[in-house]
């Protein structure tokens, strides 16, 4: 029940098609002459040590997913106000659709050396560009550039580079947040007070146990699919999900993984979960709308739904802050600028980069009422703006408890890519039949994520 991206998910297809390329960044030959990036052209001062240099003036293309239509009026006024503070600068603003054909779109500009100077990119293309030489090293080229954001998360926002070390090649934008909800008058007659909600992943289930035995199939706990709660229940519970150079899946070899997949097989046994809805897609914001769930999605986008569509639920829902479990902090799914290491004009682009991503405009954004987004600034979060709460309502109650909790939230670890969520989901599911151990499930789930690793897909 992660609050998901702006922006949908990307595959492993852009791993797969960069490396089948033979990418990877490369210097010039003894001629002295450029270095290269898959075959593209990188200008020498695009790469290396030494900070970057050049006039912020002339043109740039600067590309964004799916925001122009509700945003428009936003991002040409930043586009505006940076061409005023750089006479001679224009800034061309594409806006791909992010439809199903996205990432097959991307990787052929990057391959074709046509990727746009600025771009927005989530975690996996991150990885990707950053593995193949497509993205400016900023700790080489723009030294001070994590200064004015989040420190735990700009230290998380590292990416390994060809030569497997891990750099800054991408400036963090904004996320979404992620909190508890609740129903308050299902907790209470569950015989659950709604001012101690569970401060663990494992508690919540031993709540959850407490709703089924009572509710009498009125209401349950929350939707059974697995692929609601992977991988964000693993990462706060400290399960180790993958190897550190990323080429395999390590959940099955931690214990704990074996007790998260036994609660949620007892809970589905006894109730606590709606029994059509172990492989179902039904939208749980729909169902905790209805009044059937006491634990409602975790994205404070949510709470704006439930109160326009269905207002009192929505004034008997309550918030509180997310499980920290062993983690000791949230995470977050951050959406990335990042500047291109073969723009033929990096020094305006990585002006432009940073003016887009700087506290005011970020800010400016986050006070837009048709987005619910969380700024990666630490001035932006501090505003009055993220503090301030008017009595006893929800969404204001839900936003503050987000700033906060953004000012130590670090980068998700991992994006599961459809197909491999499904294998594991698949295995899991078959646990909570009771036609598998949960040991069993795991280990096959493992297995079979990790030859979709290796067969980049």
């Amino acid at each position: 029940m992660r609050a998901r991206r702006l922006t949908g998910s990307l595959t492993c297809l852009v791993v797969l098609t960069l490396t089948a390329a033979g990418c990877g960044l490369s210097g010039g030959g003894s001629d002295g002459g450029d270095a290269t990036a898959g075959g593209c052209k990188v200008d020498k001062g695009n790469v290396g040590s030494g900070k970057l240099s050049g006039e912020v003036k002339g043109k740039i293309t600067f590309q964004t997913t799916n925001l122009k239509k509700d945003f428009g009026k936003y991002f040409n006024g930043v586009i505006d106000a940076f061409e005023r503070a750089h006479p001679g600068t224009t800034v061309n603003w594409i806006d791909d659709p992010g439809d199903a054909t996205f990432t097959q779109r991307l990787v052929a500009d990057a391959q074709g050396c046509t990727l746009p100077d600025v771009v927005n990119i989530n975690v996996n293309t991150a990885v990707a560009l950053t593995k193949n030489g497509y993205l400016l090293n900023l700790d080489d080229k723009a030294p001070d550039a994590g200064k004015p954001f989040v420190p735990a998360l700009w230290k998380s926002s590292m990416y390994a580079d060809a030569d497997g070390k891990k750099v800054h090649s991408v400036l963090p934008w904004y996320s979404g947040g992620i909190v508890q909800t609740f129903n308050t008058d299902l907790m209470k007659k569950a015989g659950l007070d709604p001012a101690k909600p569970p401060t663990t992943v494992l508690g919540l289930f031993d709540d959850a146990e407490k709703i089924a035995k009572v509710s009498g199939g009125k209401y349950y706990a929350f939707l059974a699919n697995p692929q609601l709660r992977i991988p964000a229940d693993w990462q706060q519970m400290g399960i180790k999900v993958l190897s550190e150079d990323g080429k395999k899946f390590t959940f099955a070899d931690d214990p704990k993984t074996v007790q998260w997949v036994e609660a949620m097989t007892k809970l589905y046994k006894a109730g606590g979960m709606p029994r059509d809805s172990l492989s179902s897609t039904q939208d749980p914001a729909n169902v905790y709308g209805q009044g059937k769930l006491v634990y409602g999605p975790t994205n404070p986008n949510f709470l704006r739904f439930i109160q326009q569509n269905n207002p009192s639920v929505y004034k008997k829902t309550g918030v509180a802050r997310y499980m920290l479990d062993a983690l000791g902090h949230t995470v977050g799914a951050p959406q990335y600028i990042a500047v291109a290491s073969t723009s033929k004009n990096a020094a305006t682009a990585l002006a432009f980069a940073q003016f887009l991503t700087n506290a005011e405009n970020q800010l400016e954004w986050a006070k837009d009422p048709n987005v619910v987004i969380f700024p990666s600034t630490t001035a932006s979060l501090n505003d009055p703006f993220f503090q301030s709460v008017k009595g006893d309502d929800p969404f204001a109650e839900a936003r503050k408890i987000v700033a906060s909790d953004r000012k130590t939230a670090t980068a998700d670890e991992i994006a599961l890519t459809p197909g491999e969520l499904n294998a594991i989901s698949a295995q899991i599911q078959l646990a909570m039949q009771g036609k598998k151990s949960a040991a069993d499930a795991l280990e096959e789930a493992q297995s079979k994520a990790n030859q979709l690793i290796e067969q980049g897909s």
